[in-house]
């Protein structure tokens, strides 16, 4: 069989196989247009953090809207043995058909809430169910890490710099658009600027030095090529001897005579707590206050912390491969559980798994999550996964179990509820707006701002209630009970 380049994949066959087996058998067993309800969700957060951002909505509804399989996937499949001809000429004309509900990219989230629910016929649902936690796994755990380290830099900007560190191309360009949503500022990866406008920048490497005879020749070139943007890198040699005087020196002989005093200078190695302490008495001595430090090498959010602690003078910080691999935790964990079916009345029956394991345990059911809003203070408070027929009076208490401790519990009362979910398709159709990246990244710093400081703390945070209503605790219960020694 000829080889296709990967400029001809068709994403749809971007799936575990066994979607196709079963989606064979499902057709032959008369089962192809039975709906279903699946769920994903996640079950930890990464770094045992207080909450996740979510993120990929965007690249899910593209994957959705350009399902398909052509020729060369039929022939493929038909070389296998394994699928009948009514079957592949059922996938000839496939296309998605049914409905999905999403919270939007950029709202914190917390294990177990339903981050996408859709509701499908059975091929159809389970034929998303790879490139969706892919997707979303993928996305979701950079942008949860972006927010971390943006945290920590306390309001400084954080640039990300992982292209050359990420674990393929996918994962440098779409995890530059994901860093962003968590609220770095731009990337050093060109190719996401073109294809999703994340900001890309970028000034010298340690090579451009090297060309020159001098180091001083260097960076005065780089100032004359770029007075406007001139970042010089000074720890090619010694940073403190040579460094920042040759580039106080480059500031005065270019900068200095055409009226700029907006300049940078970057710090790549060394003992960069105290290098920046020292650098800005120098520049400031010399009369460069405006002159910006940024640092790299190997930072992420307990490194940026420490550096603070330790007095850093630092304006800028460029995050590379533990941001773009978040290397301390490389896995989101998403899984994609069925959660109910339809009959043919169209009565919906509830569905569980069950587990040794009781993380694996699922939430059955077509449900419906609420966030709640402290009317006074403003901040979330709480979220509330319920069925999704279910009407919730915020005029009355609500009361709430810990999720870690069942037995405590606490009483909300003077509070708004918002749902979390929204339509994304309706009977195949897109009927969702989607947002610019720029609104994404500005409803993703809204809404974590929403969240009380003890939540988001990186060491031990406070636990963010998340509770089932009593109608889907007991309906859980029921079908526990139900199969319990089957």
């Amino acid at each position: 069989m000829e080889r296709i380049s990967k400029r001809d994949y068709n994403l749809t066959m971007l799936c575990d196989f066994y979607e196709l087996t079963m989606g064979n058998g499902y057709f032959l067993s008369g089962k192809a247009d039975k709906i279903t309800y699946f769920d994903l969700f996640f079950r930890d957060v990464p770094d045992q953090g207080g909450f996740a951002i979510c993120a990929g909505l965007e690249q899910v509804i593209n994957y959705i809207q350009d399902l398909r399989f052509d020729g060369d996937d039929i022939e493929y499949l038909r070389g296998r043995g394994m699928f009948s001809e009514k079957f592949l000429e059922y996938l000839r004309e496939f296309k998605f058909t049914g409905d999905i509900w999403a919270i939007p990219e950029g709202t914190p989230v917390f294990p177990r809430e339903p981050l996408i629910t859709v509701r499908a016929p059975a091929i159809e649902a389970q034929l998303l169910e790879t490139f969706l936690l892919l997707t979303v796994n993928h996305q979701s755990l950079i942008a949860t890490k972006a927010n971390r380290v943006v945290r920590a830099a306390e309001g400084r900007v954080v640039l990300e710099f992982g292209s050359r560190r990420a674990q393929g191309i996918d994962a440098a360009v779409v995890g530059a658009r994901s860093a962003y949503i968590g609220g770095c500022k731009g990337t050093a990866c060109a190719l996401s600027d073109q294809v999703y406008g994340v900001p890309a920048g970028g000034t010298m490497a340690h090579a451009w030095i090297q060309m020159f005879d001098t180091q001083y020749e260097a960076f005065k070139t780089y100032c004359e090529i770029y007075p406007n943007n001139a970042t010089l890198l000074v720890d090619t040699y010694n940073t403190l001897q040579s460094g920042v005087p040759d580039a106080i020196r480059a500031f005065n002989e270019v900068l200095k005579p055409l009226g700029i005093k907006k300049c940078g200078i970057r710090l790549d190695s060394g003992d960069i707590a105290y290098l920046s302490r020292k650098a800005r008495k120098m520049l400031d001595d010399a009369g460069w206050t405006e002159c910006r430090i940024s640092a790299s090498n190997s930072l992420d959010e307990y490194i940026i912390r420490d550096l603070f602690r330790q007095g850093a003078k630092i304006d800028l910080f460029g995050v590379g491969e533990r941001l773009i691999t978040s290397k301390s935790a490389p896995v989101f964990g998403g899984v994609y559980k069925l959660v109910a079916v339809e009959n043919a009345n169209g009565e919906i029956l509830p569905k569980i798994k069950i587990s040794e394991n009781v993380d694996k345990i699922t939430n059955p059911h077509f449900k419906n999550i609420y966030r709640l809003y402290n009317n006074k203070s403003g901040k979330a408070e709480a979220d509330y996964i319920c069925l999704r027929d279910e009407k919730i009076d915020s005029s009355k208490p609500l009361e709430l179990f810990d999720p870690d401790a069942t037995w405590k519990r606490k009483i909300y009362q003077d509070f708004t509820i918002r749902p979390l979910q929204e339509q994304i398709f309706k009977n195949g159709k897109l009927i969702y707006q989607l947002p610019s990246l720029p609104e994404i990244q500005a409803y993703c710093a809204e809404q974590t701002d929403l969240l009380w400081d003890e939540v988001k703390r990186f060491d031990n945070p406070h636990t963010y209630y998340v509770d089932l209503s009593q109608k889907l605790w007991d309906l859980k219960q029921d079908l526990l009970n139900q199969r319990r020694g089957k």
